[in-house]
């Protein structure tokens, strides 16, 4: 192993070199105030792998107001919010760093604070750490910068697999936290999960329950935005963490018998997911609002069901009652209420486009379905395109053609009307000028019918609108 461990340091010295060179400066500046300096955790682990990004981890001996005056003269500027965990960060160019005292510590049994204790030596540092893989360090304030490996993580990374360093249980209970990292980065790595490590999280599970829903939202958001959400969501679902974190996922997995047949609603979500993502090139690369959207449009399934007579399941306005679950799912998640409303607003549109048959619908229709989606009409084409997961493949390339047809005519109908800034021919000004009224109820019940008329009809212009606008008024007041 020792090979192993000297090619696998030069391998994470020559990609901290290349890809952080900044790195190299910041030792030497603990060096020369006489203390230790390593690279930590992840970045060692991504080093390694090829993939060492801008945002730096470090452990050292230093004491955190030691670290911070350091800081002071190395960065271009930095911030202490971490100071009483021990940590201090610092941005000097593209490359921001974490500075963190050697730490051993001491959780509370119902609480994920630690109560932080400096540790005397690396090793006891590393110990402390989530995952194998993450315990690695590189110190680099040696004559010659040391690969320091005391629990086989590089092993591990080279067999793709997830382990702590010490007991499971210990990890898990001292942080549950770790138990959503273990799914997170099984998605992200690709990586399997020890099986002493699984049988911990089941054991667990209910330790998440301690954890804030700032948190769990984070981890979950990585999950989903990972190269491979499937295989986290799975762990989730499977371990029964997904049960009390995002319940409404597993409750997909529908009983179906023998009489009453319908897809797996749970595998059918996690692939609309899978092909969302195969389109995000749309909307501009990975996409948070898509991703959710996209396995959670079904949700209202559940409480929809009913079985037919003679054979058959329906889930009549399953997309109502979706939206609405979607919706406090997220807010309780501590989700941003423009990502809690976009979801919402998919959830609710996406089976609108089934009513378009084989193109049946009006231009007013059309304007309509413009409308509702405002600016999410290109995540409703990739959310209702990606909702197509049939084998048949006819059905899907008849779907498709279908959906083309629709995007041409929105396409069209942009181009004429400029449809995505639809608005009345007349504006609330003209409206109280022309049937002389001060702001009230009647000027939007007006602006109400105006935006009727432009969707019905296109754009009529301002003659039209007003002498539409009349007959209206007259025809109201006279009732």
């Amino acid at each position: 192993m020792s090979n192993a461990l000297g090619a696998a340091g030069e391998i994470a010295i020559a990609s901290l070199i290349k890809g952080a060179p900044l790195a190299s400066s910041l030792a030497q500046a603990f060096k020369n105030k006489g203390f230790t300096l390593a690279l930590v955790g992840g970045p060692v682990r991504d080093a390694i792998l090829g993939r060492l990004g801008n945002d730096l981890d470090f452990t050292t001996n230093a004491l955190p107001l030691e670290t911070k005056k350091i800081l002071n003269e190395w960065a271009d500027n930095i911030w202490d919010t971490g100071i009483a965990f021990g940590t201090v960060a610092g941005k000097r160019g593209d490359t921001t760093v974490e500075v963190t005292t050697y730490r051993s510590e001491l959780y509370d049994i119902d609480s994920r604070k630690p109560e932080v204790e400096y540790g005397k030596d690396i090793n006891g540092d590393l110990a402390r750490r989530d995952f194998t893989v993450n315990a690695m360090a590189l110190e680099l304030t040696t004559d010659k910068p040391e690969f320091i490996d005391p629990f086989n993580g590089l092993k591990d990374l080279a067999e793709k697999t997830l382990r702590t360093p010490g007991s499971p249980q210990d990890s898990f209970n001292d942080d549950p936290l770790r138990m959503m990292r273990a799914a997170r980065f099984a998605s992200q790595l690709d990586f399997e999960i020890d099986p002493e490590v699984l049988i911990a999280i089941k054991e667990l599970v209910e330790r998440i329950k301690i954890i804030s829903a700032e948190r769990v939202r984070d981890e979950f958001t990585k999950i989903l935005m990972s190269t491979n959400p499937r295989k986290g969501i799975t762990l989730l679902v499977d371990t029964g963490l997904a049960d009390l974190v995002l319940p409404e996922i597993p409750k997909l997995r529908l009983e179906v018998d023998e009489h009453h047949h319908h897809k797996d609603v749970y595998e059918h979500s996690i692939t609309v997911l899978e092909q969302a993502i195969e389109h995000e090139d749309r909307l501009g690369g990975p996409n948070l609002v898509i991703r959710l959207a996209s396995l959670l449009h079904d949700i209202g399934k559940p409480k929809t069901r009913a079985f037919i007579e003679g054979g058959g399941v329906s889930f009549h306005h399953h997309e109502i009652v979706g939206a609405r679950l979607a919706k406090k799912r997220l807010q309780e998640l501590r989700f941003d209420s423009a990502t809690v409303e976009a979801v919402e607003t998919l959830t609710t549109l996406h089976l609108r486009f089934h009513g378009y048959g084989d193109g049946e619908w009006t231009d007013s229709a059309v304007r309509r379905y413009v409308r509702d989606a405002g600016e999410l009409l290109v995540h409703l084409h990739v959310l209702t395109r990606a909702d197509c997961t049939t084998r048949n493949r006819n059905k899907a390339a008849r779907l498709s053609a279908i959906y083309d047809s629709l995007e041409a005519r929105i396409e069209v109908l942009m181009e004429q009307e400029e449809l995505s800034k639809i608005r009345p021919d007349l504006d609330g000004s003209q409206v109280m000028e022309l049937l002389n009224l001060k702001p009230s109820r009647d000027v939007g019940a007006a602006m109400d019918f105006l935006m009727e008329l432009r969707l019905e009809r296109g754009q009529v212009g301002q003659e039209a609108a007003t002498k539409e606008l009349l007959e209206w008024w007259e025809n109201r007041s006279t009732k």
